[in-house]
């Protein structure tokens, strides 16, 4: 199957699956008894109801309207796919408000309507308007989108945004802005030639107008070439952007200029032309998903050029998702009621200067690259950059008081900050970020039980996202016909270690194993059969180094799992036991777990020593660890299991005063920073956020994320096995898909971090 239409497939089946579609909605009060059920609707709702009457402002106050925003299109210009209608467009419209979600938790209704007269659209959108706190629209062709838009934001009281419009001109203006500076160019000085003349491409000239660049130095191309007044054929949008000009192409219009923006199709910008332009030229190539000039024909051409794309795989990635999420997230924080010049110009100052601080080591870690830092090659922030949400929309929320929109304004700044920065605890940024480290120095992994369907599709989508590379044992004849069945059609490295076809590899770790456990009673007969088993076998082969990385466990229990690798692969020289540690991903962010799996009753050392590595890896993924030593008591220590926690969290302050741990505290108290603050305001957890868990016995630690996976759903990576000597990790019986890719993308991080 060609890749497009596996892709096609997959992307289908993403969609379908159950629940279908990709965003729902869900109650945010209790609803469990019949008083939370007269309060949520009749008779209790009538209070609201009529404070609201005696002032429509109240809405705010007594509904989700301030954290709703409608996705609204007519689907006249989806995507690259042109006039596909409203119920074609609703991919597209829950995906914008899957991205609100995540990015900033703003809440969406995607509204697609079936009109294209400009006039009756409108009228449906502000008779619809009381429900929401903002309005974005989306995918509405030009020129209707621009009457549409300006009509909504002169009749409605709340913000509208079109993003196809407004969102790639304030992220392209910051990454300009910066441009200019490092090719030490001045803004008012600069030739710009825009080459594309829909609603982002005018949409986007202005704002370079606002920025300083002079109309006079401006030349927009169309399809037909230079808009100059000489052309007869131009609507009433283009002839605002009208030049008088003898050019009449783009290879004229570029040569000598010192910036080009491309929102057109891909390939319009040859090799020559980009020699015409002048020294250091800004080339923002922005057409998905062939740029104008691809990024390595541009800088193989010259070596001179600042460049920026649409695309995540290339530097300086103009990206809509660094500017919607937070711009409205401002605005409506403040209630404003419109999203003017001055909150967009904010946006843009905010995201240029994030650009300049330090980069956080979270960012660092998502796109391996530690030298990440103000240049040609990152020139506006990674969409992964957490600063995001308080950097941008604390400066438009203060531009909208500043330019007088605001209808609540914020006086604590501090407090908004930190409510911001809550908001950002219920995503999965954590999964993304680990992907995107894996994709940039991905590893050899290899997986048993090849032959189970979700251990092979777990290879696919490792394979097709670019995560890992999968070396698949098992039967080969089984995975073939799985594969076969399933549509998977990927060249795998498949070892069977049964087969005569590998006799010599069975030979040589055989032989090795036996080197190494002779003196423990193993015999060359043995090792030999031991080889046999995949398990032993693919322990051997990071081992050897044949594979970088080993998942084992798919179909057994963690127990026999863990033999063959604690005698083939064995653990680190610094560490005196091994241990277990599970990331659950929660609602209130990711929480880490230890031990779940390996030590049954550990002493205080053993538990001084988990602590430790815990941290450990948690700081390895950018996150501070904020440690609770759990027991069923809060600081009495009464019980023997107590003793030894208190022990542990004495030696731990003494060894690692800078590691924020304490108790013994119970972990319902350790879950609330406040109830902590108040009656424990001693603790080194008071008023802090607890992120991860030491629980005094594997009982308690491996029933407890149990019970969470389960009733919570919470998706859970792991266990996580800390303290081996190289990249080995074992599944959970029977495993999702998903949680075999999650857990094959930590052995990847694993694997880099040791090779660094």
């Amino acid at each position: 199957m060609p890749e497009n239409k596996k892709f096609k497939k997959d992307a289908l089946r993403y969609h379908s699956a159950y629940p279908k579609g990709k965003i729902k909605v869900v109650p945010t009060k209790n609803h469990s008894t019949q008083r939370d059920l007269s309060l949520a609707y009749s008779p209790g709702v009538a209070a609201p109801c009529l404070e609201i009457q005696n002032d429509v402002r109240k809405a705010y106050d007594y509904t989700a309207k301030g954290n709703l925003v409608a996705v609204i299109s007519n689907g006249t210009a989806v995507l690259g796919l042109g006039d596909i209608g409203p119920e074609a467009s609703k991919p597209v419209m829950e995906g914008k408000g899957l991205l609100f979600k995540i990015f900033s938790d703003i809440d969406v209704f995607d509204i697609e309507i079936n009109e294209k007269d400009p006039e009756k659209f409108v009228e449906i959108v502000k008779a619809i308007s009381p429900t929401f706190g903002g309005i974005n629209l989306e995918d509405i062709k030009a020129p209707e989108a621009f009457y549409i838009e300006q009509k909504l934001k002169e009749e409605l009281n709340i913000p509208v945004m079109h993003d196809d419009q407004h969102g790639t001109a304030i992220i392209s203006t910051a990454a300009l802005k910066n441009a200019l500076e490092i090719a030490n160019k001045k803004v008012e000085d600069v030739r710009v030639i825009v080459n594309g003349a829909g609603a982002a491409a005018i949409s986007c000239t202005n704002l370079y107008k606002i920025l300083g660049v002079k109309a006079e130095n401006i030349i927009m191309c169309d399809s037909k070439g230079v808009i100059s007044t000489k052309r007869t054929d131009l609507n009433e949008q283009k002839q605002a952007y009208a030049v008088d000009t003898d050019k009449t192409t783009l290879a004229e219009a570029v040569d000598g200029a010192d910036v080009f923006i491309g929102l057109s199709v891909g390939g319009v910008l040859t090799p020559e032309m980009l020699l015409t332009m002048a020294d250091n030229p800004i080339v923002f190539a922005l057409a998905n998903p062939e740029p104008e000039i691809e990024y390595k024909l541009a800088m193989d051409t010259r070596d001179d050029v600042i460049m920026a794309t649409g695309r995540s795989d290339y530097p300086n990635q103009v990206n809509n998702v660094l500017g919607f999420p937070y711009i409205f997230r401002g605005a409506l924080d403040v209630q404003a009621e419109k999203i003017n010049e001055e909150m967009k110009m904010a946006a843009v100052h905010a995201l240029s200067d994030l650009t300049k601080e330090p980069v956080p080591e979270l960012v660092l870690l998502a796109y391996n690259n530690k030298n990440l830092s103000f240049g040609a090659e990152y020139i506006i922030p990674k969409p992964f950059d957490n600063r995001l949400i308080t950097k941008v929309s604390m400066a438009v929320a203060k531009a909208a008081m500043d330019s007088g929109v605001a209808q609540k304004p914020i006086d604590d700044w501090v407090a908004y900050e930190e409510h911001l920065l809550a908001r950002m605890g219920s995503d999965q940024k954590l999964i993304r970020m680990m992907q995107n480290r894996a994709r940039a120095n991905k590893k050899r992994v290899a997986l048993t039980n090849a032959e189970e369907y979700n251990v092979l599709k777990a290879a696919q989508i490792l394979h097709d996202d670019g995560l890992a590379t999968p070396i698949l044992l098992g039967n080969r004849k089984k995975i073939k016909q799985l594969m076969e069945d399933s549509a998977i059609e990927v060249d795998f490295e498949i070892i069977d270690p049964r087969s005569d076809d590998f006799e010599m590899m069975r030979e040589r770790y055989a032989h090795l194993y036996w080197e190494k456990r002779n003196r423990k009673g193993t015999t060359l007969y043995e090792a030999r059969r031991a080889m046999r088993n995949r398990d032993y076998f693919g322990a051997m082969m990071v081992e050897t180094g044949d594979a970088d990385a080993f998942l084992s466990g798919y179909s057994k229990s963690y127990s026999n799992a863990l033999v063959p690798l604690l005698q083939v692969i064995g653990k680190d020289k610094t560490v005196e036991k091994v241990s277990g540690m599970m990331i659950l991903l929660t609602n209130r962010g990711p929480m880490f777990f230890a031990d779940t799996a390996i030590i049954k009753r550990p002493d205080w050392k053993d538990l001084v020593r988990i602590a430790r590595m815990t941290s450990y890896v948690v700081k390895s993924l950018g996150i501070e660890p904020v440690v609770a030593m759990l027991s069923y008591e809060n600081f009495s220590a009464s019980a023997e299991s107590s003793k030894e926690v208190a022990k542990a969290v004495s030696h731990l302050h003494r060894a690692v005063p800078e590691l924020i741990v304490d108790g013994e505290i119970q972990p319902d108290f350790a879950l609330d920073e406040d109830l902590v603050l108040s009656e424990f305001p001693f603790s080194k957890l008071a008023g802090k956020r607890v992120n991860t868990m030491i629980f005094p016995n594997l009982s308690s630690g491996n029933l407890s994320y149990k019970i969470l996976r389960g009733v919570d759903k919470a998706q859970s990576i792991g266990p996580i096995l800390l303290g081996m000597n190289k990249p080995v990790h074992i599944l959970q019986m029977r495993c999702s898909v998903e949680e075999i890719v999650n857990l094959a993308t930590i052995a990847v991080l694993d694997a880099q971090q040791r090779n660094s």
